[in-house]
């Protein structure tokens, strides 16, 4: 197969690389860096010939609604319309467990995402949770020296590479709607983690637990971001993602 991978250069999406050429695909990587701007299109002309399958595993470090929509709307459409000239069969786009039951403006821009390719007859969504590098993330999203405020919030992450090989083994089988929700293999507090983390990685970070205000935080803390139901499971701990090299 050819596959296209739209934020090939991120976290999720170079293991989507990695796993589609070994699994003997070829690929054509989508981004920036690579002179594609999937917002504008601009840059994506002729790229999609003879594409089998494209998966999206773009983002975008906003928390505004309409940021969040703008870049996840504009994207969307723009692969989709280009998928429809160039014939492409298979529309895959990664989301986020949870996305429903969290009232912030990044998961209305994943909950319009959805919609648009729901609407696509060649559409498949499988969403996940939060990867094992979450943790890590976290430790910038807000910080004053050499404290960093971590929202509390309940999780059960999976290893990235996990998550790409699902996405590459939904690629190869063909439109599918929405698929079973994919998670980790432990259910875990992401303050602990963002200080275990800190302590392996040498960070020095001193990590203070903060509630998110209002409807979200709750719900963030209430574990909706965690699965619900029946649905694959990833098999590398945190432990042993964050002991690996």
């Amino acid at each position: 197969m050819l596959i296209a991978v739209a934020g090939a250069t991120g976290v999720v999406g170079s293991h989507v690389v990695d796993v589609a050429r070994g699994r003997g695909h070829e690929v054509v990587p989508l981004a920036r860096s690579r002179g594609v701007d999937l917002t504008t299109g601009a840059g994506l002309d002729g790229l999609l010939v003879g594409v089998d399958a494209v998966v999206d595993v773009t983002s975008v470090r906003t928390q505004r609604r309409a940021g969040a929509e703008a870049f996840f709307g504009g994207v969307t459409r723009t692969l989709l319309a280009a998928e429809e000239a160039a014939g492409v069969g298979h529309h895959v786009a990664l989301s986020i467990v949870g996305v429903d039951d969290v009232a912030s403006g990044y998961y209305r821009g994943k909950q319009l995402q959805e919609r648009l390719v729901g609407a696509a007859p060649h559409g498949s969504i499988l969403r996940a949770t939060q990867f094992h590098e979450f943790a890590e993330q976290v430790l910038g999203f807000a910080s004053v020296g050499p404290v960093s405020l971590v929202p509390r919030m309940l999780s059960q992450p999976v290893a990235a590479d996990e998550v790409a090989t699902a996405l590459v083994t939904l690629a190869e089988a063909g439109p599918s709607g929405r698929v079973p929700d994919l998670a980790g293999p432990e259910r875990l507090d992401m303050v602990e983690l963002a200080r275990r983390v800190s302590e392996a990685r040498g960070l020095g970070r001193r990590v203070v637990g903060v509630p998110v205000p209002g409807a979200a935080g709750r719900a963030m803390r209430s574990g909706v971001l965690c699965p619900t139901g029946d649905g694959p499971r990833g098999t590398t701990t945190f432990a042993q993602w964050l002991a690996g090299p």
